[in-house]
């Protein structure tokens, strides 16, 4: 099996030291944190073996890494691309929607409390959004701390 290519990563003094301040910082987020030891360690001419075992990720990561700051430069390289996937149904003014109704005495006199799939269809009379499904309800809900009838705000008990 033939051996991948390795990209080298040669960095200018400039970025050297912009990439050493980067690191020094921590206000960005881990993963570009980690992409930039790894192109600092990359310059140093060390092994994609060594280099995943200091900054504690697999060595195909640091492949990923050589390559596309080769292919397309260190601030590439150290940014997410963007990811596939539908646009989320309920932005943060829908969401307090949501939990706002959640919080409210559900409908009629026979209903203890709401169900997911009385949430979504009253949003969608509500003209909050065009289509929900009670799954979409039931997440946005789980990611909120909000729970009516505890004292405490925490998502488990005591």
């Amino acid at each position: 099996m033939p051996k991948p290519k390795m990209h080298r990563v040669v960095l200018s003094d400039d970025e050297r030291r912009r990439l050493r301040d980067f690191t020094t910082a921590g206000i960005a987020s881990a993963r570009e944190l980690r992409r930039a030891r790894i192109l600092l360690l990359a310059d140093e001419d060390r092994l994609d073996t060594a280099i995943a075992d200091a900054v504690g990720c697999c060595v195909a990561t640091v492949e990923r890494i050589r390559q596309r700051c080769a292919a397309e430069g260190v601030e590439a390289a150290l940014v997410d691309r963007p990811r596939p996937g539908a646009v989320p149904l309920l932005d943060g003014k829908a969401e307090a929607v949501l939990v706002a109704l959640a919080c409210t005495d559900p409908p009629g006199e026979e209903r203890e409390t709401w169900t997911m799939q009385l949430l979504a269809d009253r949003l969608v009379a509500l003209g909050v959004v065009d289509r929900i499904s009670d799954e979409t309800v039931r997440r946005t809900l789980k990611k909120t701390t909000s729970s009516p009838g505890s004292a405490r705000s925490g998502a488990s008990p005591n």
